[in-house]
């Protein structure tokens, strides 16, 4: 499904050359629920971003669903972002002068279906998160958790072959982050692979196989400082 293989990336200026990746490889197959966590600096979320196509790598190999990621266009890689790959963010990202319906719309515009499949994705992806009778909603009039289940519904609406989550619990207290837990642990259940960033290990443990990131790499080390500062 996902396969980096000796990926770097490397932030230059005039005077500061600063290494978020050095030679990351990872395999992800499909299917998998797979944490990422590592202390803040780590790599974490320029490796997510490199997997969801918002960033270049420097060098190595990067391959999606059997394609090589390094030998498309920006519009290929565009299409290929839109088309398997939901996003979910640690702050909602919702436009609050829009209802629940139309903040899940919004992407689907861009990818050109017509009004009744729209309809059909956007009603079927928030009865999935529990949210089905919220359509005409506005962000403000729901909690946080139900505002991170339409995050959720928006990506879901897409119909993506994975889901890559940036501490999709970081702005939530304990029992809502396990509730949107629990949804994705069922969304996983259906066949979505998902790999989540977060620094909660309690959280990670949550996933099927959890990679720990330390100085842009991946390693077996146990993140002992981690769990002291997670108690």
């Amino acid at each position: 499904m996902l396969k980096m293989t000796d990926v770097s990336k490397i932030y230059r200026t005039d005077t500061v050359e600063t290494h978020a990746l050095r030679e990351f490889s990872l395999t992800v197959d499909e299917g998998e629920f797979v944490s990422v966590t590592g202390p803040s600096g780590s790599g974490k979320t320029t490796f997510l971003n490199i997997a969801g196509l918002l960033e270049e790598m420097t060098s190595g190999t990067y391959e999606l669903d059997g394609r090589d990621i390094s030998k498309l266009n920006d519009r290929e890689r565009s299409r290929v972002r839109n088309e398997k790959i939901g996003f979910i963010f640690q702050s909602f990202n919702l436009i609050p002068e829009l209802n629940i319906f139309d903040n899940v719309d919004v992407p689907l515009r861009y990818r050109g279906l017509n009004a009744a499949e729209r309809k059909r994705r956007i009603e079927e992806s928030l009865d999935m998160v529990g949210l089905a009778s919220r359509l005409k909603h506005q962000p403000a009039q729901l909690s946080g958790g139900q505002q991170q289940r339409v995050a959720i519904a928006r990506a879901l609406a897409g119909e993506p072959r994975f889901l890559l989550a940036d501490e999709p619990t970081g702005n939530l207290d304990t029992h809502m982050a396990d509730s949107v837990l629990d949804l994705l642990s069922e969304i996983n259940s259906n066949g979505v692979t998902i790999i989540m960033v977060t620094h909660e290990l309690t959280l990670a443990d949550r996933a099927k196989r959890n990679i720990f990131v330390r100085d842009g790499q991946v390693t077996d080390a146990a993140p002992e400082f981690l769990r002291a500062a997670n108690g």
